[in-house]
């Protein structure tokens, strides 16, 4: 019998076959811990960090954002809660949410087409 008759085993439909699903539950700790910078954001950061170096380059990219987004997410907030005395605290506190969000919203939007995030190391978006 030839190789190419030899029936090959249907793609596995389990929800954790798909490399994507870690990167997506990370996106999701973050936004779930964002209010408070809560335990669900820390194991977010810790499971980015571990599964970064196994993942594809394209998903690499989505790692990478989440990590920076975390620790560039952390900094902001502090130097907006340092200006609350100033008064531009507060609207630099809503500019870093929405900044926190959008990030995290167009990570997910890149990963669920599959792309690369084509800048993980900005400052900005």
């Amino acid at each position: 019998m030839s190789d190419s008759l030899t029936p090959t085993p249907p793609p596995s439909s389990s929800v954790f076959s798909d490399e994507r699903q870690m990167a997506m539950i990370i996106y999701i700790l973050f936004l779930v811990g964002f209010p408070t910078f809560h335990v669900a954001t820390i194991v977010g950061l810790v499971l980015a960090y571990v599964n970064r170096d196994g993942a594809p380059q394209w998903l690499r990219s989505h790692y990478t954002l989440q990590i920076r987004t975390f620790w560039i997410g952390l900094l902001y907030f502090f130097v907006a809660c340092a200006c609350l005395f100033i008064l531009i605290g507060v609207p630099m506190l809503v500019a870093v949410s929405v900044w926190y969000v959008v990030r995290c919203a167009l990570g997910i939007s890149r990963l669920l087409k599959n792309e690369a995030y084509p800048t993980p190391e900005s400052w900005v978006l």
